[in-house]
């Protein structure tokens, strides 16, 4: 077991259980052994390839589509270009070259990058130091001033930690759950306990008796989760996400401005989970090394929404990715492109378009499985790259 997991056992040793979603904290944002706090995880040495290291074109889209949500808002002076996640700063690089195309946006904002690690805030610095507009790191994004805001925030929400709750048939009260408990067990799997007591039970991460981690049970029932599936369903809630969406719209509706959220995630809340675990480019067991691999889980679009909604802002989406870009014109970017490339540049430019755009598996093809959503002030007309 690696010195986070011996960390994290010792915490449930000493109080118990903990939820997937504190699981999820430790793992990813760790202040000493945490997933993004010790390596640059992006490309192709690292353990997954974005949107924009894929290619420019994505991020100049997403350029214009914030230089015309800018103006769309009334070119306000003072406006700060957030965003949520920077990565290497890839797309922020792209956003403010193609950000002269909106006559005055370069001089009417300040950026803003919020970022956690210590080791992506070096390499945001050095793909930005060239920069046309003065920049800021914020840990978190209650820190960003009063002002407003337009913000992107690609493959954010989907490294929010997530709560599970499991429905579990009828049957007499549940018995506590100890971390010595060799039951413990995979919830679609015959590990439930026979005596539990039915309703919603949280998924939560202990020790099994050989040691290793594994998903129990909690001892509780949890109310307020009105669906009523078959036994053995889950469902998955991203409550730090909602609350983070809801604050975003609050202030966006008292200060001006949009958001741009680019994630993979389903339309409609659904029952079902999506917790994953990727390290070098392959799906691995998330229990196994903790801090080691990326944990996400799948955005639900429409409990976003609702949050935004009801706060007052506007939505528009969310719609597939490869529907956004190609509203927005990637194809005749990539044929622009083309004009003055070699013959590999060119066939690294369609290869790039295709993954962007295209459909299919989802590891090759981020077309579909990919949404777009907006949030803007109540005021803003429509934008493009919406339309059904």
């Amino acid at each position: 077991m690696n010195a986070l997991g011996r960390e994290i056992a010792a915490i449930i040793e000493q109080d118990g259980p903990i939820t997937l979603e504190r699981y999820m904290s430790l793992c990813l944002q760790h202040p000493k052994h945490g997933y993004y706090m010790t390596r640059d995880p992006f490309g192709a040495a690292g353990d997954f390839i974005t949107a924009p290291e894929i290619s420019q074109m994505f991020g100049e889209m997403l350029g214009v589509w914030i230089g015309e949500a800018w103006t769309a808002a009334g070119a306000p002076a003072g406006a700060r270009l957030v965003e949520l996640g920077p990565g290497r700063g890839a797309l922020m690089s792209d956003v403010l070259r193609v950000g002269r195309v909106a006559p005055g946006f370069l001089d009417a904002i300040s950026v803003d990058l919020v970022e956690t690690s210590p080791i992506l805030r070096e390499l945001q610095a050095q793909t930005l130091e060239p920069s046309p507009a003065p920049i800021n790191w914020r840990a978190d994004f209650g820190e960003i001033p009063r002002a407003p805001l337009f913000i992107l925030a690609n493959e954010f929400f989907d490294a929010l930690p997530a709560r599970h709750f499991v429905r579990v048939a009828h049957g007499p009260p549940f018995r506590p759950w100890h971390s010595s408990d060799a039951s413990i067990a995979h919830p679609e799997g015959s590990g439930f306990f026979p005596d539990a007591m039915g309703g919603w039970r949280e998924r939560l991460v202990g020790l099994a008796a050989g040691g290793q981690f594994a998903f129990g049970l909690a001892s509780y029932v949890e109310t307020g989760l009105p669906l009523a599936p078959p036994p053995g369903s889950i469902i998955e809630i991203n409550a730090v996400a909602q609350r983070l969406m809801s604050e975003i719209a609050r202030r966006i509706v008292a200060d001006g401005g949009a958001l741009l959220l680019v994630d993979y995630g389903y339309t409609q809340t659904t029952v079902g989970e999506s917790l994953q675990a990727v390290a070098r480019h392959a799906y691995v067991d998330p229990l196994a090394a903790p801090g080691e691999a990326d944990l996400t889980t799948h955005v639900d679009f429409a409990a976003l929404a609702r949050a935004v909604r009801a706060k007052g802002a506007k939505v528009q989406g969310p719609v597939t990715q490869g529907s956004f870009l190609a509203q927005l014109g990637i194809e005749r970017r990539a044929e622009t492109l083309r004009r003055n490339a070699t013959a590999q540049q060119r066939d690294a430019i369609d290869s790039a378009l295709e993954r962007l755009v295209g459909i299919g598996d989802a590891r090759d093809h981020m077309g579909e499985l990919f949404k777009a959503m907006a949030v803007m002030h109540p005021d803003m007309p429509d934008m493009p790259g919406f339309e059904s």
